[in-house]
């Protein structure tokens, strides 16, 4: 079954819900099992068991705590802050993680989203991008008081990125001297189809806010039909989030994973603020930072065309279409991903040296 993706977001993990009177139940579980047990190198990869140097955790402005990790000296002259999507924990930046512990670029540091991984639970009205920006900010102050900084967000952390672009636009270009925007979006996202047939959006429309209304309300029995589905679970996310069908299953695990360890109810709260997104005019206030757009061709939650929309406004940014990659292209091709992140922070580390 496919969803809409400002709905699409929303679908990604309430759309195990009601994938299964679309799916051919049994034969999708035989597939499944089948490919849940074929060799597989990343079986072993310890995603949510990283070493950290330092763990804190910093209040957001209404009180939330936020769940951080930091690697690398405090005292560095450069920090990476890397912010994961919707739906997700910092363990879908494994990989980066890894790879630029050992480059020693700086210090790297993750965080989980309010309402996220092991971040605490936000009120459901503060379950907004804006909110998400101003998170941001108290993270920034908290634990990189000084120093220059690079962001690098994938998919609701790219936009949790425009929203504090639009709040505080004097910390771009001096404070902040590098931006990587991962599978996101400046807006339009409710207009999106996902690859649903034309004459079924209307009823996508009028159904999914209905839908996330109603688990608003009883979470319960939603979560029940959830936990029941996860094979469906398996394919959805292995739908919506790679381009290759021939993915590591661990991969596609991960991302089951983060999706079932976020509540059915924060995934409902979070609906309304994708289909209200709209960063399109903020994303000037990048122009005169070193930027990173990168998305796959293959992703259905934020479209290659919403990259390419970003990068006509800012020409001096560094776009990169992955081909044949999906929403979770940091997880699909992380060699890549990662080396254009070390692109992105070199010429940031230049150009600041330039200016300065």
């Amino acid at each position: 079954m496919k969803l809409p993706a400002g709905s699409g977001m929303l679908g990604a993990a309430l759309g195990v819900v009601a994938v299964g009177a679309a799916v051919g139940l049994s034969a999708e579980r035989y597939a499944v099992g089948r490919t849940r047990l074929r060799p597989d190198p990343e079986a072993r990869e310890p995603f949510f068991a990283l070493p950290a140097d330092r763990t804190r955790r910093v209040v957001a402005d209404d009180g939330v705590p936020l769940h951080v990790e930091e690697v690398g000296p405090s005292d560095a002259p450069l920090t990476v802050v890397f912010l994961h999507g919707y739906v997700q924990e910092m363990a879908g930046w494994h990989y980066q993680r890894l790879a630029l512990a050992q480059d020693n670029p700086g210090r790297l540091v993750f965080y989980d989203h309010r309402s996220h991984g092991r971040s605490g639970r936000g009120r459901p009205e503060s379950a907004t991008i804006d909110q998400l920006g101003r998170d941001l900010r108290t993270v920034l102050d908290a634990v990189v008081p000084y120093g220059q900084v690079v962001l690098v967000g994938h998919s609701m952390g790219g936009m949790t990125i425009m929203a504090l672009a639009d709040a505080r636009p004097e910390l771009f270009g001096s404070r902040i001297v590098g931006v990587a925007l991962l599978s996101t979006s400046t807006g339009k996202l409710a207009e999106l189809t996902f690859g649903l047939p034309s004459v079924l959006r209307p009823l996508s429309k009028l159904t999914l806010p209905w839908l996330s209304r109603g688990v608003r309300k009883r979470p319960e029995p939603f979560e029940t039909s959830r936990r029941l589905g996860s094979d469906l679970a398996f394919v959805f996310a292995r739908y919506a989030g790679f381009g290759d069908r021939e993915v590591s299953p661990a991969l596609v695990q991960l991302v089951e994973q983060m999706a079932a360890n976020t509540p059915i109810d924060v995934i409902a709260e979070f609906h309304e603020t994708f289909t209200t997104h709209d960063k399109l005019e903020a994303i000037g206030v990048l122009a005169e930072v070193e930027t990173l757009i990168l998305v796959g061709s293959k992703d259905l939650v934020t479209p290659e065309d919403h990259s390419k929309e970003m990068a006509e406004s800012l020409p001096r940014a560094s776009l990169v279409v992955v081909e044949g990659a999906g929403h979770m292209v940091q997880l699909e091709r992380a060699p890549l991903v990662t080396l254009q992140l070390r692109a992105l922070v070199g010429r940031a580390v230049r150009s600041a040296q330039r200016t300065a």
